[in-house]
């Protein structure tokens, strides 16, 4: 008899482990799930979209954006923005789309989509920044991640402006550096 009450302890105690194990297990993913939340940047009130929307992704993206030096309408050499040059990450690093002119963004599986501004916003945490957007997008092929985006956020800007130093020579071309968290909503 003692036996049997030992292993029906020890099944006990085995249970009461698996128990634990899975709530640990739910615990972690349920604090990820909130750091994930947590990790998109709030969103100024002109930079939403009408109408209920979800994220299809939030990726960062590192680049560049590519300035030319041309004359103005008063005839002087001034940079003027012709096109952006990033990649954008997933949250463990993963290169997931390529975003460049047009304004385009590609993703890695071959879906594609086309940008216009509907509205922009200054960065109240770096006011130095490029502005933050909000952009209908078009699908322009393939199906995949960016086949049913409808809108595009540019959050978190941080750098980018045109280049300090004066442009001297008419069709010279500066890069600015900047990192920004673009958000994908259908």
């Amino acid at each position: 008899m003692n036996q049997s009450i030992r292993r029906g302890s020890r099944g006990v105690r085995l249970a009461t482990r698996r128990a634990f194990g899975i709530a640990t297990a739910l615990a972690g993913s349920v604090a990820l799930s909130l750091a994930q939340a947590q990790a998109q940047s709030p969103v100024p009130g002109a930079l939403q979209p009408a109408g209920m929307t979800h994220a299809v992704a939030s990726l960062e993206a590192s680049g560049v954006q590519i300035y030319v030096c041309r004359r103005d309408a008063a005839n002087q050499l001034t940079w003027t923005f012709q096109a952006p040059q990033a990649d954008l990450y997933d949250a463990s690093g993963r290169l997931v789309v390529r975003h460049g002119a047009g304004p385009s963004w590609e993703a890695l599986d071959g879906s594609r989509i086309t940008g216009k501004l509907l509205q922009h916003a200054a960065n109240p945490d770096d006011s130095a920044a490029i502005p933050m957007l909000l952009l209908s997008s078009t699908n322009a092929g393939g199906p995949g991640l960016l086949s049913t985006v409808h809108y595009v956020q540019r959050l978190a800007t941080h750098g980018g402006a045109a280049p300090a130093q004066a442009c001297v020579h008419e069709g010279e071309e500066g890069r600015s550096p900047y990192l920004a968290e673009y958000v994908f909503l259908e």
